[in-house]
């Protein structure tokens, strides 16, 4: 693994000119995970669930963002809360404010407050939501702008609450395949730095309308395959150089090495039994 110390002799000679830049996360570990609900296509009951192999799958990514160099703080898992391994859902940070997460199935509706309080506590600036959103599920900062997700889980409305908390363009983005339940399922962030953006995306996973919104936006963007979309391929970390991707994501692999990343397959298949991956396991903080 390249640490961030070489990262300007490695991206100098770079023909893509790819960068690493320092990342803050938070992240939960799954000591409870399991699947006693359904509220996705994925959840099935029925299924066993190792809470061992996840936690173990949980680590391998824990310890993969340590060796690039990145900052990871960690909350603490709450018993009865099985979901709570997916921070990304947790909150919305930009420019160190926190915009709460308000769940829209009961199940986890508990997480919003612990995620807030974390916060609070840890001294961030933090505003309660008014209106349904799950976090960085539904929200992805793209240089200056707010891509929003809605047609399963967040509300329409906290789009308009998110631009006028952050000052910043918020773009709705229609999600009509209910397996790709959130935007992070969808679409992956690859390069975030204004007058770099690139993302990838799964284009059936969106209305005609978000499709043409995405191709006029973003008209270099990564097309994603079916395949790599059940994979669940686009619920990836990217830190602008390295890129965590789900293992079976075979052609969206090969696609980012052509764009010039570093890619690190990262198997979180016990952890897809709840609906999520990499990205569902990974809150960024942005001071």
């Amino acid at each position: 693994m390249t640490d961030l110390t070489q990262l300007s002799e490695v991206t100098a000679t770079s023909p893509t000119e790819r960068t690493a830049t320092p990342r803050h996360y938070l992240m939960c570990r799954p000591d409870h995970f399991t699947v006693s609900y359904e509220i996705n296509p994925w959840m099935d009951k029925t299924r066993l669930t190792d809470r061992d192999l996840a936690v173990a799958q949980w680590e391998t990514l824990y310890e993969t963002y340590l060796a690039w160099g990145h900052t990871v703080d960690l909350i603490d898992p709450a018993p009865g809360l099985p979901d709570m391994v997916f921070a990304a859902n947790g909150a919305t940070v930009v420019d160190g404010l926190v915009y709460s997460a308000k769940f829209r199935y009961p199940e986890r509706q508990p997480e919003g407050p612990l995620y807030e309080k974390w916060f609070a506590d840890h001294g961030y600036m933090t505003q309660t939501a008014a209106e349904v959103n799950e976090g960085e599920g539904d929200i992805l900062l793209v240089g200056d702008t707010f891509l929003a997700g809605t047609g399963f889980r967040t509300d329409p409305a906290s789009h308009g609450e998110l631009a006028r908390l952050t000052g910043r363009e918020v773009v709705t983005l229609e999600l009509v395949d209910p397996r790709f339940y959130h935007l992070d399922t969808a679409l992956s962030v690859l390069d975030s730095r204004p007058g770099h953006e690139l993302v990838a995306y799964h284009p059936q996973a969106f209305s005609p309308a978000s499709q043409a919104v995405l191709a006029e936006r973003y008209p270099d963007a990564v097309m994603a395959t079916e395949a790599d979309a059940v994979a669940l391929g686009l619920n990836a970390v990217s830190d602008g150089l390295h890129v965590v991707v789900a293992p079976a994501a075979v052609d969206l692999k090969a696609a980012l090495t052509e764009r010039g990343f570093e890619v690190h397959p990262v198997a979180t298949t016990e952890l897809l039994k709840g609906g999520g991956g990499a990205k569902c396991c990974t809150l960024e903080i942005r001071s």
